[in-house]
């Protein structure tokens, strides 16, 4: 019989079971050139996918026998907490030719959280021009187009015909990116003024003015603007190319629709952990960082659940003399908290996207509020039919079912305030939202409960 764990095969990614399997036995019995066999036709994703599925031991004798097999586009794709290790057992010489591979975006994606040494290794292996556009990019924010978008570009004058700019592209005088999507049109000053598709350009005349087929998307972004924002422009207006410009509005750089994808994919991927409050860790982390990470939040959870308990605690007589209430509450704050998290996750989302703004936020609250109440009263009828059978106490059933419409509405207010506060005053809200929500309901639902039954059963 097969282990169904053991089996997992992942033929989304090309990695199954058995291909790491059959790497491992190569490794295991030295040959580089069994090594070369397998992993060579694998595309670089693969290999990287490859690489993060195997523990360090495993890992440091696969780039041990794999000598010189390491190339930049599987260092690009690989997990960044797992990067510097493999760098680490690079020779210099190696990770000198895997950088030039490499186009100046991936290189800044690579290179800006190592080391100082390996920094200067990896842009000392680097052509001039390529060393200058890198050590540019570092210097804009983290998080800042300048940072994210590559050098190699196409530009012509926005006076050419399509003729001109095609036997410019055929030349053989330029040194191209190896994918572009678009000629970006310049001025006498070199200031951007819009941008040719390829495929327009190819079914045009060649008397075309390439000012006269250019797109109605075009928008240009500064080298300080957020790197979020241009990903977001990318997607909402369907660009395939985000060009960049310096404060004289000149082309310095684009950022093209994969990367703006990887980016928002990544930001969605950090909302999902943050929300779980695990922050940014991934299956490669080692368990002293994974530790830390999740500590924190773990012991702001625990001051909140103590002060619930503080709540419990000031109506101690009141659950003495009627035991039903203590099997009852758990279920009152247990459906406001799954409340809460639902319109958190929603509202979350919605700030990440840019679709919960000012223009409607009361229009969300408000709608959430009525979610609340709608499903409050629907649970509270269940649940006054259940108390009052189980317990043979009618008022016990009004009691929770009051209860619950209660703590439903304010979850859905809470779901939904808490992070646009957090938001508003600085706070990563996919990061701490979770905590007050949670405290916010269990707090809610246990004085609501315990007040009613206090005031109308004893």
């Amino acid at each position: 019989m097969t282990d169904p764990i053991n089996d997992i095969e992942d033929e989304a990614f090309g990695v199954t079971d058995r291909l790491v399997a059959d790497v491992m036995d190569a490794v295991d019995g030295g040959e580089a050139r069994d090594v070369d066999a397998i992993l060579d036709p694998l595309h670089p994703a693969d290999v990287a996918h490859l690489i993060e599925q195997i523990d360090g031991r495993k890992r440091r004798d696969l780039l041990q026998v794999w000598k010189g097999g390491m190339d930049g586009d599987v260092l690009s794709e690989l997990d960044e907490n797992l990067r510097e290790e493999v760098i680490e057992s690079l020779a210099p010489s190696e990770f000198a030719d895997a950088v030039r591979e490499l186009e100046t975006d991936d290189i800044v994606d690579l290179v800006e959280y190592l080391d100082e040494d390996q920094q200067e290794a990896a842009l000392d292996a680097l052509e001039a021009s390529d060393r200058v556009a890198v050590e540019q990019a570092l210097s804009y924010p983290e998080e800042s187009a300048g940072r994210h978008m590559q050098s190699e570009l196409v530009r012509a004058p926005d006076h050419w015909t399509v003729g001109q700019a095609i036997d410019h592209l055929r030349s053989g005088d330029l040194d191209l990116p190896d994918q572009f999507y678009h000629i970006l049109l310049v001025d006498p000053r070199l200031k951007a003024t819009g941008y040719v598709t390829l495929g327009r350009l190819l079914s045009s005349h060649r008397d075309v003015l390439l000012n006269t087929i250019i797109e109605d998307s075009f928008r240009t972004f500064h080298v300080t603007q957020d790197v979020e924002d241009v990903a977001q422009a990318i997607n909402h207006y369907h660009m395939i190319t985000a060009p960049v410009v310096d404060d004289d509005g000149r082309i310095v750089g684009v950022i093209t629709i994969d990367d703006a994808m990887a980016f928002l994919e990544e930001e969605a991927e950090e909302d999902i952990l943050r929300l779980a409050g695990v922050g940014e860790g991934s299956l490669s982390d080692r368990v002293i960082e994974t530790t830390r990470q999740r500590f924190p939040w773990l012991a702001v959870n625990l001051v909140t659940a103590i002060f619930a308990s503080l709540v419990i605690s000031m109506f101690e007589e009141t659950i003495a003399g009627l035991v039903a209430l203590a099997v009852l509450m758990p279920i009152v704050a247990s459906m406001g908290g799954n409340a809460g998290t639902q319109s958190l996750t929603v509202a979350v989302r919605a700030i990440a996207t840019r679709d919960l703004t000012g223009a409607n936020v009361w229009r969300v609250i408000r709608r959430e509020a009525l979610v609340g109440l709608v499903n409050g009263m629907i649970f509270a009828i269940v649940m006054g039919i259940v108390g009052a059978v189980w317990f043979g106490t009618p008022m016990l059933g009004v009691v929770i079912g009051v209860a619950m419409v209660i703590n439903m509405v304010v979850a859905g207010l809470a779901g939904t305030m808490v992070p646009v506060l957090l938001e508003r005053f600085g706070v990563d809200p996919a990061l701490a939202s979770g905590a007050f929500v949670t405290t916010v309901t269990d707090v809610v639902g246990f004085f609501a409960f315990l007040g009613l039954a206090a005031a109308w059963l004893l």
